[in-house]
């Protein structure tokens, strides 16, 4: 991000916020998608639900895991149709009422025999087309094991409104292994040939997680590349020739991202520099990264003068509320500012927000055409942690 962007942000909030690029992750989504060639791309909004208006649009599908996160859809307008449901657990009263409703119902993951029993009962019960995509377990409590999905797959023409339109499987983020990717889509390829074979089963939709790796450290330049060029091998190789669909969360939504904090107080502690911030762990979370013995890309701003090592605390009252131990910055004062960069996949929803009954950081949206709009206000929480 530019920094006179950054600077125009601290201008219109007051640190600590978040400043999301939607312009960034939707030219990244599209830089992908040249890569992958055919392949639709599918945004987990979990990664940074308000990242979902800027890509229900350039994204073919978005994967829901809540009833929150439906509601979040339908209010940024993303019709059903491109809507996948997912999650290890779907509450009953939650889907009935999404059928009830008499409009498209999407398109579901099924993990488990009861999951496949509730939407087979609930598309009878309203005469309504259901189409699912049975995950494949990795070995965590995820999807369902192969014999099973087996025994769905036999099933589904003894159930006529249940179209099985294929297989989903995601093992994990932050993968680096190359072997690892290949396996999985080998097996996965094995896996449809023998559905076909043995049931005469077509699929139509693979859904793949690659689990991407985001650099955050710096510790391998090249890893990310690689795993796309891995990647774009290996769906060129496939024998499936149905459509794929790459789930995509943390790739596509960290790199638009950006807390900004402000240092409020400096001191010198058995020889070491300790800055204090504003904000603090409960609002910044890489993967990864360990009370601070990783340094993430970091900006500072309102500084100047003799490069020094600072170890950087935030606000909270913890030993463990380390942001940087012993990095280097120049002429930090109270009122320089912070900016940790890549900070746009799971920090503004995945930290201990609640701690201490600080408040919620702003969030800023930017686009080229639309500037800078505030996507959440800042936020009082100690309402929330006190019997009403």
């Amino acid at each position: 991000m530019e920094l006179s962007t950054l600077e125009r942000a601290l201008s219109l909030a007051k640190t600590p916020f978040y400043l999301f690029d939607t312009d960034e992750a939707a030219a990244h989504l599209a830089s992908l998608r040249v890569s992958l060639g055919g392949a639709k791309l599918c945004y987990a909004m979990k990664a940074n639900p308000f990242l979902t208006g800027a890509l229900a649009g350039p994204a073919d599908y978005l994967e829901v895991c809540s009833p929150g996160e439906l509601r979040i859809c339908r209010r940024a307008g993303v019709p059903m149709e491109k809507v996948v449901l997912s999650g290890v657990y779907k509450d009953p009263d939650e889907l009935e009422a999404v059928f009830s409703e008499g409009l498209p119902v999407g398109t579901f993951t099924v993990e488990s025999p009861a999951q496949w029993t509730l939407l087979a009962g609930l598309a009878k019960k309203y005469a309504r087309t259901v189409h699912v995509l049975l995950r494949l377990t990795s070995g965590a409590q995820f999807g369902i094991e192969k014999p099973e999905l087996c025994r769905m797959v036999e099933q589904a023409p003894d159930r006529p409104f249940v179209c099985v339109d294929g297989l989903q499987f995601f093992s994990g983020t932050q993968k680096k292994s190359e072997t690892r990717m290949r396996e999985e889509l080998r097996r996965l390829d094995d896996l449809l040939e023998e559905l076909h074979a043995r049931f005469g089963f077509t699929a139509q939709r693979l859904e793949y997680g690659p689990g991407f790796p985001v650099d955050y450290f710096g510790a391998d330049p090249g890893l990310e590349r690689r795993m796309l060029d891995c990647l774009s091998l290996c769906l060129g190789a496939l024998r499936f020739r149905g459509t794929v669909v790459l789930e995509l969360g943390r790739e596509l939504a960290a790199g638009c991202g950006s807390y900004a904090t402000s240092v409020v107080d400096v001191k010198s502690c058995g020889g070491e520099r300790f800055a204090i911030a504003d904000g603090g762990i409960h609002q910044l979370r890489y993967d990864g990264q360990l009370m601070g013995m990783q340094s993430p890309p970091v900006l500072q701003l309102r500084g100047g003068g003799e490069t020094e090592n600072w170890t950087v605390f935030g606000a909270l009252c913890t030993k463990n509320d380390v942001l940087l131990k012993e990095h280097p910055f120049s002429g930090l004062h109270p009122g320089s500012v912070l900016v940790f960069q890549q900070a746009g996949a799971y920090s503004a929803t995945e930290g201990m927000a609640l701690f201490l009954s600080r408040e919620l950081p702003q969030v800023l949206l930017y686009s080229a055409a639309g500037g800078f709009r505030t996507a959440r206000a800042r936020t009082q929480t100690d309402e929330w942690n006190f019997e009403r």
